[in-house]
């Protein structure tokens, strides 16, 4: 028999079926945007493929009705979690007047959402960590029960705004969750020639808060671990820093030959541990999922990709004169 893990962490067999839906649908997404690339419909893509279990399992440990979330661009699953659609994000990719993000203004993947709280990125990496580190400074003035959680890659965690933040975060014990996704490459630097330490959250003790790694391509885990960091900052005891190991299944972006600079092998060994795969594993082995049921969660995520993909094809693009809205006072 199985150990029920999930039971044990308090979910509910309803909850881990809507977790690895949510999975499903961050996949599906992504793979449609790929086909539409390549059949030159949309401009760009950066994938969060092989990362969704990490990003899962941290955003239902979060409070999605009151938490800040301040993502990266490989973070679909965090932000259909707290409430963005397939239609927004397909209108994005198309670069259409509805989407929420900008307007069709900004490239694909820069999500920000004011009523879902989903802050706004940049497309210069790193700079979402003071924004969140400021929001949890906010919480904390405010003496508000919200926490602020951001995302960011390993790369990421070599730039300054990362240093700057978490110091900051550390010495006024700030309500934020720091969250590297580590896929083991910066575009085609591979993690051993970024750090000189074994792992990113050994740089948590010179910040004053635990660093904690952690399998990221299980979702049950990182739901774990982000639970345990949540408490900790609602209790006032500070920030935490997450290291969630995972892999990227797809090259850099759109734009990028990953043949250039890592063996196929490995990308062929990594998708035997893709959590899409092995979390449908476990919950089939735990009798949640059935095949019945698999199916019908498929049949309803495509149902969505598709409705998703005709609307925001036809959806009108801005005027030109948009162009200079919200950038020149009026």
């Amino acid at each position: 028999m199985v150990e029920n893990r999930h039971q044990a962490l308090g979910l509910s067999d309803e909850t881990v079926l809507e977790m690895y839906e949510t999975m499903l649908l961050a996949r599906r997404l992504d793979e449609r945007m790929w086909l539409l690339n390549r059949s030159g419909k949309v401009p760009f893509v950066i994938s969060g493929q092989g990362q969704e279990g990490a990003q899962i399992g941290a955003a239902f440990a979060l409070n999605r009705e009151k938490d800040y979330i301040l993502p990266y661009y490989r973070d679909m699953g965090v932000v259909l979690a707290f409430g963005m659609t397939a239609k927004e994000l397909m209108l994005s990719a198309f670069a259409k007047a509805e989407d929420p993000n900008s307007g069709g203004k900004q490239m694909p993947s820069h999500f920000g959402q004011k009523k879902n709280r989903i802050v706004t990125g940049s497309s210069p990496v790193t700079t979402q960590v003071p924004h969140a580190v400021g929001i949890a400074l906010a919480a904390k003035m405010e003496k508000k029960d919200f926490v602020s959680f951001v995302t960011f890659g390993e790369g990421s965690s070599n730039q300054g705004d990362f240093h700057e933040g978490a110091n900051f975060a550390g010495v006024h014990k700030l309500p934020v969750i720091f969250m590297c996704e580590n896929n083991k490459y910066a575009i085609s630097v591979p993690v051993t020639k970024q750090l000189a330490c074994e792992r990113v959250s050994d740089r948590a003790i010179g910040y004053g808060m635990p660093g904690i790694t952690v399998d990221g391509n299980d979702p049950l885990e990182v739901y774990r671990v982000v639970k345990e960091a949540h408490d900790r900052a609602i209790r006032g005891e500070g920030p935490t820093l997450i290291e969630a190991v995972t892999y990227r299944l797809t090259a850099h972006s759109s734009d990028d030959d990953d043949r250039a600079y890592r063996d196929q092998e490995e990308v062929m060994t990594a998708k035997e541990q893709d959590p899409l795969y092995t979390f449908g594993s476990y919950l089939k082995e735990v009798a949640v999922l059935t095949d019945e049921i698999e199916k019908s969660l498929n049949d309803k995520v495509m149902k969505l990709v598709n409705e998703a993909t005709d609307y925001a094809e036809n959806a009108p693009y801005a005027k030109p004169e948009d162009a200079l809205k919200y950038v020149y006072k009026e």
